[in-house]
């Protein structure tokens, strides 16, 4: 007998590529989940309308409207759950999440580096990549990891990495850390959905 399917929801507050990534492996069956909501953070991201285009629902909930993390994070799940998810993947979403015990395990992020490295507070985006050259690193990648209540924390799941070559650029790292997150996120989150009653 089949596993009843996963119910996933997208949050993102920027482009939507890791999002729409997602949801062509959800549609194609590499991850075994059905997309029911995305979430922006924004109302100029510009995932809204590429989701959108896509048949996805799509709801903007802003930050300052919310007197704190846990308000803002609570009213996030309240819209999850009433669009039926089960599982929260975190695409480029860029707000703090208070995670409550219902949610524990069921909140996959990807961050743009090799975590436990370059991560917490204000590491995101290409800010990573110009604090991996600064550093001199020798190596970069990406990391899939279960989200907690600390910045870039919770159990990895998985990494890929890319070597920082002589003379690199924070956009041309950026990049090839950028491909591999398209490969690297599907292959983790659906390993993960698999092993788990997440």
């Amino acid at each position: 007998m089949m596993e009843p399917m996963k119910r996933l929801a997208l949050f993102f507050s920027g482009t939507g590529g890791n999002a729409l990534n997602l949801l062509a492996a959800c549609r194609s069956g590499r991850i075994p989940a059905q997309v029911v909501l995305g979430l922006a953070s924004s109302a100029k991201a510009g995932g809204i309308a590429r989701l959108e285009a896509e048949g996805i629902p799509v709801r903007v909930l802003l930050r300052p409207a919310h007197p704190d993390d846990a308000s803002y994070s609570q009213a996030c799940y309240a819209l999850a759950e009433a669009a039926g998810a089960d599982c929260i993947a975190l695409c480029g979403w860029l707000k703090q999440l208070a995670v409550p015990p219902r949610w524990e395990g069921r909140i996959v992020n990807i961050h743009p580096g090799l975590l436990p490295d370059f991560g917490g507070p204000g590491m995101w985006g290409m800010h990573v990549h110009r604090a991996v050259l600064a550093a001199g690193a020798a190596e970069s990648g990406c990391t899939v990891h279960l989200v907690d209540n600390l910045y870039d924390h919770g159990r990895v799941l998985a990494q890929a990495r890319v070597p920082v070559r002589p003379g690199d650029t924070p956009e041309e790292l950026q990049k090839r850390v950028y491909a591999q997150e398209m490969r690297l996120y599907p292959l983790a989150l659906a390993e993960y959905l698999q092993s788990t009653d997440a």
